[in-house]
């Protein structure tokens, strides 16, 4: 998954207003001498953008009584998905000068990572994990196994505060790089939720997945 000035995603929507940042696609592999990369049933590409997420609050700028339990804030340390085997630590992603969203390093086995931009697992809001489907070399990235996830399946995320938040899968979609829901994949919401996003629909005439998975979790009751 690499990173330029040049992408061609729509912008999200931050608490106050909408900011137009982009974040290109994805490459098979980021040396273009490196083995033949996944199949593209494996494939997924990168999220589009990414300024800072505000979980929403209640009406009175609290969370009201009706809704769904969070965690405090802690920031996460590693990621666990007992379904897929997946274990990964987290990096810490922001943004960089040009106002691309950063993504993790490329090297094999590179851990995912976690938007510091968007609340921390468990927060009220939708937390963002980003991660390779594909490592250099066309090994599998850490993110390799998020098409195998089913409805029901599990996501835990260990926190510094010794805490863990547990979610559970909701669902998993598909997205061209010129039709992304920025709203759905990042707006705010009313209970703790996850977004775990990497490539899809790799094209082997150009060598670049032309869209996104994301993986839809929410913490667990």
């Amino acid at each position: 998954m690499t990173v330029s000035s040049h992408g061609r995603r729509a912008g999200l929507l931050s608490c106050a207003a909408a900011a137009l940042l982009l974040l290109p696609g994805c490459t098979a592999t980021s040396d273009p001498e490196a083995g033949a990369p996944p199949s593209p049933t494996t494939s997924a590409s990168s999220p589009s953008v990414a300024p800072s997420v505000t979980p929403a609050p209640g009406p009175s700028g609290t969370p009201t009584a009706d809704q769904d339990p969070v965690l405090a804030p802690s920031a996460p340390v590693s990621l666990s998905i007992p379904s897929t085997g997946t274990a990964s630590e987290l990096l810490r992603l922001g943004l960089r000068k040009d106002g691309s969203l950063e993504v993790p390093p490329e090297p094999p086995g590179s851990p995912a990572g976690w938007y510091t931009g968007s609340p921390t697992p468990g927060e009220r809001g939708p937390a963002v994990l980003l991660g390779h489907v594909n490592a250099t070399g066309g090994g599998e990235g850490v993110f390799a196994g998020l098409r195998s996830l089913k409805p029901g399946d599990r996501i835990d995320i260990a926190r510094e505060d010794g805490t863990t938040a547990a979610f559970t899968v909701d669902r998993a979609e598909q997205y061209g790089k010129d039709d992304f829901p920025t709203l759905a994949v990042y707006g705010n919401t009313a209970d703790a939720q996850l977004r775990l996003i990497t490539c899809d629909g790799y094209d082997p005439a150009t060598g670049t997945f032309d869209d996104n998975y994301v993986v839809y979790a929410t913490l667990s009751r």
